[in-house]
């Protein structure tokens, strides 16, 4: 999707998180009459079935007869979809929406007069019963727009997302193929050697975050004070995931036009974060240290980044089995879990080769991507990388 900053007048904001609060509120709906639902009973209700409840509930309650029916519905067609994916197990099961928190709405049956510029910067959009919300004309809209979504974040910002298939970029035809680790120090380690992290805050920025945290434990919810703590915690937060997406971007499109090859761990990132509690009959343990791992990796964009890299390099990005891809040297092939002496230094029991620990891990990733796509083409699989023995070398005086 290709998003803009929306500039809604008062007026047009009060309407807009009107739109926001009819499509949380059915699709809430919807999550309570799922979780209602067992398996061997009656079958839980559709989209066909919610659309008529959402007809009848329309015409007993005028707040809601108020609001636009294609918002509405919508909302429930997106829940269609969320339980789809989720039966489908690609995603996680749909959950409650909370105000303040994933806020938008989708508009479906756009025509080619609903979006239109008005000067070099400004740009306007229809958005149903609120009228021409004008936009920041940063790039060009996509042609042929069929429908588009409208969100809050945390800081009050409002954006317009067109839902568009962008160009592929285009593969170099060098031949070139890359290798990318990730990790928690180094967000994005590539075989070439290079090295980067995604951006957070500044040390100044979380010094301050960590004193709104605390300045907001003491306000009484629901105060004019907790409101305008609150928000100044979400202006900071919503600057690091701009810095972070658009490190995504950056780093994504430079390697689409630099590779034809990209090579990249398969990871299930969503596994991996997921809340190590427990039960109250079985806890967690290490809850602690595993919330802030999750955040750490959560804060590198591992997941985004690759979904990046598939979106503009379609079929040249390559996913290979991560395991032993940190204990195997790279110049002899030995494996052993020594090998890897710390989080950044990696030298080999066998040979003595010493490298970067990350950098080490993504040239075996390019190694087993470009074998992988010999062997595509040939129809024969690829094992991972093997352990070796140790190998005598001899080293002249």
């Amino acid at each position: 999707m290709s998003r803009y900053r929306l500039a809604p007048t008062p007026v047009q904001e009060v309407a807009l998180a009107e739109h926001c609060r009819h499509a949380r509120y059915v699709w809430n709906l919807a999550v309570e009459q799922h979780s209602c639902w067992r398996p061997g009973g009656r079958s839980a209700p559709g989209f066909a079935e919610h659309c008529r409840q959402l007809t009848e509930a329309r015409a007993e309650f005028a707040w809601l007869r108020a609001g636009s029916i294609v918002v509405q519905q919508q909302a429930l067609k997106d829940f269609a979809q969320a339980m789809a994916n989720f039966f489908g197990k690609t995603h996680r099961k749909p959950t409650w929406r909370k105000r303040g928190q994933s806020d938008g709405f989708r508009i479906v049956a756009v025509k080619t007069g609903d979006v239109r510029r008005l000067s070099r910067n400004i740009g306007e959009v229809r958005v149903p019963k609120v009228g021409w919300v004008r936009f920041r004309w940063s790039r060009a809209v996509p042609e042929g727009v069929r429908s588009f979504r409208v969100s809050r974040d945390t800081a009050g910002r409002w954006f317009v997302a067109f839902a568009a298939i962008p160009e592929p970029i285009a593969a170099p035809g060098t031949g070139q193929v890359v290798g990318v680790d990730r990790g928690v120090a180094v967000s994005a380690a590539l075989s070439s050697g290079e090295m980067t992290s995604a951006p957070t805050l500044r040390d100044s920025e979380k010094a301050r975050l960590l004193g709104l945290v605390r300045k907001l434990a003491r306000a009484e919810k629901g105060s004019h004070r907790h409101r305008k703590v609150k928000a100044a915690i979400g202006k900071l937060k919503a600057r690091e995931i701009d810095r972070r997406k658009d490190w995504i971007e950056k780093t994504s499109t430079d390697l689409a036009r630099r590779f034809d090859i990209i090579g990249v761990e398969d990871l299930n990132v969503s596994t991996m974060t997921r809340s190590a509690k427990g039960t109250i009959e079985a806890p967690g343990k290490n809850v602690r240290q595993k919330a802030g791992l999750n955040r750490s990796i959560l804060a590198a964009g591992w997941g985004r980044l690759v979904t990046r890299l598939e979106q503009k390099a379609p079929g040249r990005v390559v996913k290979v089995n991560p395991r032993f891809t940190s204990q195997t040297c790279n110049t002899c092939g030995y494996r052993a879990p020594g090998n890897r002496e710390s989080q950044a230094v990696f030298r080999c029991a066998a040979c003595g080769h010493q490298a970067n620990a990350d950098v080490n891990a993504a040239r075996n990733v390019r190694d087993i991507a470009a074998g992988l796509a010999v062997n595509a083409r040939r129809g024969d699989p690829v094992a991972g990388p093997e352990k070796r023995e140790p190998q005598l070398v001899l080293l002249s005086g």
